[in-house]
């Protein structure tokens, strides 16, 4: 398999040649997986069921480090890049919901895979409930960390709207791209003001992200992501709340401590998501992957034993 400095450094048109390599986990590779829709970069580590690991804003796959080893016993886990993070792509173009979840689908299936686990955090988590929603016989069981789950109450978002008043520094069209490549302390702080134990959010951590974020394809990606949630999806998300019926197992995991997304932002969807159940960690942030690895590991290794829904439900052609 060819290293990722050489890949990265050969092939013109995806990342710039003074890229570092990724940082190294013990137990994980790395390799590109060309889709047709993007160049995506994955660590894996482990064999058995797959797991597709999705990060959420301002991060990459770096942010399941701890998480990785910890499951690699048991299950195939596949911690992706999404578009214009980390290693992948980021092409100027393709950064909605729906664009971001035809990516997976595209991934899953130039690695052959018919059906995954989701976990994911942030707004990786926000893609595992949609492709669940969307292509639920693609999925067997979510997992999300610290976002909100499809059924809002726009209520409970409205009153707690202030704790967005950040997101116009990066969400603005050039203006964000412009803090993310240029002001790198405003990165560092939201990571640092991310989690209850800053000691989880070490230095090295902070700066694999950060020093990522500044080169100008990614930080415009990082513009990009936020603007289009912000400006074309968040009001029409709160407008016409989902209806259709979540299928899979989800745990949602809250962080009791968590500044962004607080557990007062849940509403009640035990009508449209009978199975998903909500877990509130106490004395942690937004940031539980890293905060609570261990916590975190074990309540997906329990989640994913549960019987998914529909087993008997005929797979699609592979």
């Amino acid at each position: 398999m060819t290293s990722p400095q050489r890949e990265a450094h050969g092939t013109a048109g995806t990342n710039a040649p003074d890229v570092p390599v990724p940082p190294e986990v013990p137990g994980v590779r790395h390799r590109y997986v060309d889709t047709g829709r993007l160049r995506t970069h994955v660590a894996e580590a482990g064999a058995g069921p797959p797991v597709l690991l999705l990060h959420g804003w301002a991060q990459h796959w770096y942010m399941w480090r701890h998480i990785m080893p910890l499951l690699s016993d048991s299950h195939r886990l596949i911690a992706v890049d999404l578009r214009g993070a980390g290693w992948t792509d980021a092409p100027r173009s393709g950064y909605r919901t729906a664009d971001l979840v035809d990516d997976l689908r595209a991934l899953l299936d130039t690695l052959g895979l018919d059906r995954v686990a989701l976990v994911g955090h942030d707004r990786g988590a926000a893609l595992a409930f949609q492709l669940a929603l969307d292509d639920p016989d693609r999925v067997s069981h979510v997992v999300a960390l610290n976002e909100l789950h499809p059924y809002n109450d726009v209520r409970r978002v409205a009153r707690n709207a202030w704790r967005y008043l950040w997101t116009p520094f990066v969400e603005t069209p050039l203006v964000g791209r412009f803090v993310l490549k240029h002001v790198p302390s405003f990165t560092r702080t939201w990571l640092r003001l991310g989690v209850a134990d800053r000691a989880s959010m070490p230095a090295d951590a902070v700066a694999a992200y950060v020093d990522m974020l500044r080169r100008p394809d990614l930080a415009r990606a990082g513009e990009q992501l936020m603007y289009q949630f912000a400006y074309h999806e968040f009001i029409p998300m709160l407008r016409h709340p989902e209806t259709r019926r979540l299928r899979p197992p989800a745990l949602l995991l809250a962080g009791g401590a968590d500044r962004f997304t607080p557990p007062a932002m849940l509403g009640d969807a035990t009508t449209q998501a009978p199975q998903l159940r909500v877990e509130v960690v106490d004395n942690a942030g937004h940031h539980l992957p890293e905060e609570r690895p261990e916590l975190v590991a074990a309540r997906i290794r329990e989640h994913l034993r549960l019987p998914s829904a529909d087993q008997s439900r005929p797979r699609r052609p592979t």
